[in-house]
C-alpha cells in the first residue's frame, strides 16, 4: 500500500476516507461499486463548485492506491451536523432534550442549501436525467411503476439551479462557524425541490445505525416532523419555496433512492411503501 495513505477517518456506501500526506488532505478511496469514472465525475463537479467560490473542499486530483481509485481533496477540520445530532442521541435519556441549539443546526442546513441553489452552473448534468436513470435502475419497482414515476417526473416544471443531490447532515461540516458541503457526486442542474425532498425523506424514513441506546429510535421518531418543519420554515423564509411545492417531488426522489448503495433494506422497504401509496393516490 502507498506509504502516504493515513488512518481511516470515515466510510460510506461507496468509499472509505483516509488521511493523505500531511493530514491537510484526505483521499476518498472507491469501494468495489465505485470506479475511477465515478470519482472523475465527482472531481469535475467539485472543481466547478470550487471555481464558483462555493463552500466546498478544494479538490486536488485523482490517483490509485493498490488498484483502487482515489479522489484527493482538502481535509475539512470541523464537526458534521450528523455528529451533532448523534452527540445529543448518545446522552442519557433523562438529559436528552431537543433545544434551540438543535433547531439552529437544522437552519444551518437550510441556509447552506439556499445559497447553493441561488447559483447556476449549466455545465452540471441535468437533474431529471440523473433521477430517471436512478428510478429505472431500482430493482424494487415493477416496470409499470417505474414508467408511472418517470411520467410523474416529466410532468414537473423544470428549473436550472445548482443542486447538490445528497444534502444529508453527514455531508454538512461546520468549520470555524461556517458550513462546508462535501460529497458532490450527485450534483446537477435542476430543481431545488429535489434536494429538499432528499432531506425530508431522509429525516422522515431513515433507520438509525445499530449500537445506539434502545430508547433513541423512539426519541428520533418523536422529533422527525419537527426537524422537517424547522428546515422547511427556514428555507421558505430565505427563498419563498414552500413545502407544498416539494411534495410532488417526494415519490420520484424516494424511487431514485431505491437504487442507492448507502441505505439498508429496512429503509428501502419503508420507501417502497411510501412510493406505492403515492402512486395509488394518483390513480
Amino acid at each position: 500500500m502507498n506509504t502516504i495513505l493515513g488512518k481511516k477517518i470515515g466510510e460510506g456506501g461507496c468509499s472509505e476516507i483516509h488521511e493523505w500526506e500531511d493530514a491537510k488532505k484526505i483521499i476518498k478511496l472507491g469501494k468495489s461499486n465505485t470506479g475511477m469514472d465515478a470519482l472523475h465525475n465527482e472531481l469535475t463537479k467539485t472543481q466547478l463548485a470550487w471555481d464558483h467560490g462555493l463552500p466546498v473542499p478544494r479538490p486536488y486530483g485523482l490517483t490509485e492506491v493498490d488498484g483502487r481509485p482515489g479522489l484527493i481533496s482538502e481535509r475539512i477540520y470541523g464537526e458534521s451536523l450528523m455528529e451533532r445530532f448523534m452527540r445529543l442521541f448518545m446522552q442519557p435519556s433523562e438529559g436528552r432534550e431537543w433545544g434551540a441549539e438543535d433547531d439552529e443546526n437544522i437552519r444551518i442546513a437550510a441556509r447552506i442549501l439556499s445559497g447553493i441553489h441561488s447559483q447556476s452552473i449549466p455545465s452540471m448534468p441535468p437533474q431529471k436525467e440523473m433521477l430517471i436513470w436512478g428510478i429505472r435502475a431500482a430493482n424494487y419497482l415493477t416496470s409499470s411503476e417505474k414508467e408511472q414515476i418517470v411520467q410523474m417526473l416529466d410532468g414537473l416544471p423544470a428549473k436550472y439551479q445548482l443542486c447538490h443531490g445528497d444534502p444529508n447532515p453527514g455531508n454538512i461540516l461546520v468549520r470555524e462557524g461556517e458550513p462546508v458541503l462535501i460529497d458532490w457526486m450527485n450534483a446537477s442542474t435542476g430543481n431545488p425541490e429535489a434536494d429538499l425532498a432528499e432531506y425530508i425523506i431522509m429525516m422522515r424514513y431513515a433507520i438509525l445505525p445499530s449500537g445506539l441506546p434502545r430508547d433513541v429510535p423512539d426519541f428520533f421518531d418523536s422529533i422527525r416532523e419537527h426537524i422537517i418543519a424547522v428546515f422547511c420554515e427556514e428555507y421558505e423564509r430565505l427563498t419563498g419555496l414552500a413545502y407544498r411545492e416539494v411534495e410532488p417531488w417526494l415519490v420520484p426522489t424516494a424511487a431514485r433512492k431505491l437504487s442507492a448503495d448507502g441505505i439498508g433494506e429496512e429503509e428501502k422497504e419503508r420507501l417502497l411503501k411510501v412510493i406505492r401509496e403515492g402512486l395509488l393516490s394518483r390513480s
